[in-house]
């Protein structure tokens, strides 16, 4: 693979499979020569299986155009990340991978081929069945984190009212405390006691 091919793979395959490392959209351009690389990879790969004979030829070819299939399927990931984009790459990679292990099993004979193929078929449903599993635990979580996300809101929400309701009862009760105290004045001072606690406590 050429420098621009691998770049693109490590970059998908991290955002396909949740590394931490962020990455950014390419432009246009930039998304359209990766393609047109990993295109050329698979081409060059193939053109390297000619030389084979018999099932090695084949095998070399499923793994060529496995990888490739990756290879687009990681960069969209990349592009275009989403759990439905690491569910495609994960895919991608099981159907790769039996593609080849069908082609090994061509290898064999009788009952030994039979075996191999039904290892094969089990492996893929395998890791379909997990592929599904990620995406659907993730789609979980995902709502499951909105939900709580929300019920915190709301809760902080409540919280905040009930420390304004009980700053407020606590206010009004100290007023109530410092305007009865002014009743031990009269006249002048008691209308005095009277503004001092009103202007103390924010009252009209």
């Amino acid at each position: 693979m050429n420098r621009i091919t691998l770049s693109v793979l490590a970059a998908a395959l991290a955002c396909a499979f949740g590394a931490s490392a962020a990455t950014h959209a390419m432009t246009k351009d930039e998304y359209a020569a990766a393609q047109k690389s990993i295109d050329g990879d698979y081409k060059a790969a193939k053109t390297a299986c000619e030389p084979l004979k018999d099932n090695a030829k084949d095998i070399c070819i499923a793994e060529a155009k496995g990888h490739e299939n990756v290879a687009h399927a990681s960069l969209k990931a990349t592009q275009y990340p989403g759990e439905l984009a690491r569910y495609e790459v994960r895919i991608a990679r099981a159907d790769a991978e039996f593609a080849v292990a069908k082609e090994k099993c061509d290898d064999q004979a009788g009952n030994a081929k039979n075996v191999c193929r039904k290892e094969a078929d089990a492996a893929h449903i395998a890791a379909k069945a997990d592929a599904k599993a990620h995406m659907k635990t993730a789609d979980a979580n995902k709502v499951a984190g909105e939900k709580v996300t929300k019920a915190r809101s709301q809760a902080d929400g409540t919280i905040a009212d009930a420390r304004k309701d009980a700053a407020e009862d606590k206010r009004d009760a100290d007023y109530a405390v410092a305007i009865e105290k002014c009743d031990a004045a009269a006249g002048a001072a008691k209308d005095a006691c009277v503004a001092s606690a009103k202007g103390r406590f924010g009252k009209s």
